[in-house]
């Protein structure tokens, strides 16, 4: 069994806790985080927890279903998703 969405998952829930805190704006409109460094991050925890998501899933056709396996690899495919549209909306235009 591959480890790696065990391994993704928490990484992935911090990382959505730092930019989250991390784009809160102040009064000068200035955020937490520089805006390139909660780009970054939410770029490189998609594609953590993507590639975990992927993985997961794979392992699971061939091993079988393990419940806490699936729902682990349910869970970093939902945060892939959520930072997906979270680094869409750090983007200035």
């Amino acid at each position: 069994m591959i480890h790696f969405p065990y391994i993704a998952l928490p990484l992935g829930i911090l990382f959505f806790l730092i930019v989250s805190i991390g784009r809160q704006v102040d009064a000068e409109g200035a955020t937490a985080l520089p805006l390139l460094t909660l780009l970054v991050l939410s770029e490189f925890a998609f594609f953590a927890t993507g590639i975990a998501a992927f993985i997961g899933f794979k392992q699971t056709r061939v091993d079988g279903f393990k419940p806490v396996y699936v729902v682990s690899s349910v869970l970093c495919l939902l945060l892939s998703i959520s930072f997906m549209f979270l680094g869409i909306t750090l983007w200035p235009l």
